[in-house]
């Protein structure tokens, strides 16, 4: 049986990611929590209630649970709709607790990495049209200022946003996100208005910080042709294009291009001092000209795939790799800032997770430069639409009690951040049957 270590370099960032509406809990004045309200929008009619109950104090213990864990750096997202909670109102105990969120990172020699958006507008926000109206670029930069000023003596390492493609996709293609609607004029509006938020935030934020690391987490998904017709070739090329590429690559151009709109956005150019990437399957896609409203495509994984527990994603660590390589097209300093897969049993996670770090090995070991990696995520927490039906922790949690139990998952990536490696000890003891793949004779 051969013996080996997949080494990885100094000082590379191990962490797992969060955010605000999943984890604080009673987050009431934001748009999802008036989507938990309404009939049918969420699976099994399930409400985020508490969450993981950080806002009551338990980001205490399970920032304990990540520094036992030996993990060196957190990300976790703050919430707009409490630092803001009227147009002409700040809460300055809110930024205070923020505050000692960061200072309880500090204590435990951990790396705090700060999303100033993921996914959830505040309610008055949402009055005023929300990321549909222009005004919603000055909005979010006025927020920003306030956050990083106040912020800043204990953080310079922020995400703007998180994700504006699937806030896109989700809330304006697919109705499964606020606002819930079906309109692919007013989504690709959206994108380009937080295109400009990001630039004017990235500006704010580098006047207040100028040694701030400023970027965003863009996820990536792999869109494989099922076929070799050439309405396929298409179909695939134009989901890349405005799912991946549009965003990241105004980011980098000055020039938004979506497919069905372009527009010039020479603020936004060069507007990210790292790539965050975001990572969780690749998919095959075929056209289907009754399928309209999903850019004429079908969408599905191969037969033989393995899926995590729910059929939510397939683990395709060779996706990884295609996504990191398109990463690095952007010449930037790279964080995988989420990876991870739904599953309650402990089964699946830890060969997902084994395979998807070897993979991101393989790709540091070709000498690009990625930074860090942040498992997606510390503790079970609401999954959105999903909510309580995916876990995704490395720590279990049972939302009525808050008992939290560790997950093999958890010792496993704890052996991987403790030794800065993939050992072939950790593997055998952890998920023997990838062993030959990762360590073939």
């Amino acid at each position: 049986m051969p013996r080996a270590t997949y080494n990885f370099p100094a000082g590379f960032l191990w962490g797992t990611a969060t955010a605000a509406h999943q984890v604080e809990g009673n987050n009431i004045n934001n748009d999802w929590w008036q989507w938990e309200q309404q009939e049918g929008r969420i699976h099994n009619g399930d409400r985020s209630g508490r969450a993981c109950d950080w806002w009551g104090g338990r980001w205490r213990e399970d920032f304990d649970r990540a520094k036992d864990g030996w993990q060196n750096a957190h990300r976790f997202s703050v919430e707009w709709s409490r630092i803001q909670p009227e147009p002409d109102r700040w809460d300055e105990a809110v930024l205070d607790r923020y505050r000692d969120m960061l200072l309880g990172l500090r204590e435990r020699n951990m790396t705090a990495m700060v999303t100033l958006h993921h996914f959830t507008t505040p309610q008055w926000l949402v009055e005023m049209g929300g990321w549909e109206n222009e005004q919603v670029v000055d909005l979010f930069a006025t927020y920003v200022r306030r956050t990083v000023e106040a912020l800043k003596a204990h953080c310079n390492f922020w995400v703007t946003i998180n994700e504006p493609n699937i806030v896109m996709s989700g809330g304006y293609l697919d109705a499964v996100f606020p606002p819930g609607k079906n309109d692919h004029k007013l989504a690709f509006k959206v994108l380009s208005n937080m295109i400009k938020a990001h630039a004017a935030a990235y500006q704010v934020i580098h006047e207040i910080q100028a040694d701030a690391k400023v970027g965003v987490a863009h996820h990536w998904r792999g869109f494989v042709p099922a076929n070799k017709g050439p309405l396929t070739a298409y179909i695939s090329k134009m989901h890349h294009k405005s799912f991946n590429d549009a965003f990241a690559m105004t980011l980098k151009t000055g020039r938004f291009d979506a497919v069905m709109v372009k527009e010039d956005i020479p603020q936004a150019k060069d507007t990210q001092d790292f790539m965050g990437l975001n990572y969780y399957t690749r998919e095959l896609i075929k056209f289907n000209l009754r399928k309209g409203a999903d850019f004429y495509s079908d969408r599905y994984y191969p037969k033989d795939a393995l899926l995590s527990e729910t059929g939510f994603l397939a683990n395709d660590p060779a996706g990884f790799q295609e996504a990191i390589r398109w990463a690095n097209n952007f010449d930037l300093p790279i964080y995988i800032t989420e990876n991870g897969c739904d599953d309650s049993k402990d089964d699946f996670r830890r060969r997902y997770l084994l395979e998807h770090i070897h993979a991101m090995w393989h790709m540091v070991n070709f000498n690009l430069p990625i930074k860090g990696y942040f498992h997606w995520s510390l503790v079970d927490n609401f999954e959105w639409e999903r909510a309580w039906s995916q876990r995704f922790g490395l720590w279990e949690l049972d939302p009525a009690t808050q008992i939290r139990t560790k997950r093999k998952s958890a010792d496993l990536y704890a052996e991987i951040c403790r030794t800065n490696s993939i050992t072939s000890e950790a593997v055998e003891k952890y998920a023997p049957e990838v062993y030959d793949t990762l360590y073939p004779v």
